[in-house]
């Protein structure tokens, strides 16, 4: 029996929670993390975290969705966590990867770009 169709299912519902979760997150504390790198520019703050988030979205959604094609044929429920856990791991470490990036992307030119 092919498991990759419930293997899916299971992926992008779990992925894409934690993408969402993590999203928010973000972009409720990066909101006070970037004002205060840009002090008095509220409007220009607001404007730059709602850009990451987007990008952080469609780019880690989208990578979730082409990382589909990928699999192998799933033919027992061993298998099947394990790929699922393993395809997880990776979208997480991905998102952590780009969190630290835009950290240190926007501390180090910030200044620069509202200049």
């Amino acid at each position: 029996m092919n498991l990759n169709l419930i293997g899916y299912f299971i992926y992008l519902s779990i992925t894409i929670f934690i993408i969402l979760k993590v999203g928010k997150i973000c972009y409720r504390n990066g909101n006070i993390y970037v004002s205060e790198l840009i002090p008095n520019h509220a409007d220009i703050c607001q404007k730059i975290n709602q850009v990451l988030l987007m990008a952080y979205y469609l780019l880690n959604i989208g990578y979730c969705a082409m990382t589909l094609i990928s699999w192998e044929k799933i033919i027992s429920s061993t298998a099947l966590i394990e790929i699922i856990c393993l395809k997880t791991a990776v979208i997480i470490f991905i998102i952590s990867i780009l969190h630290y990036l835009n950290i240190f992307i926007i501390t180090k030119y910030i200044q620069k770009l509202i200049k």
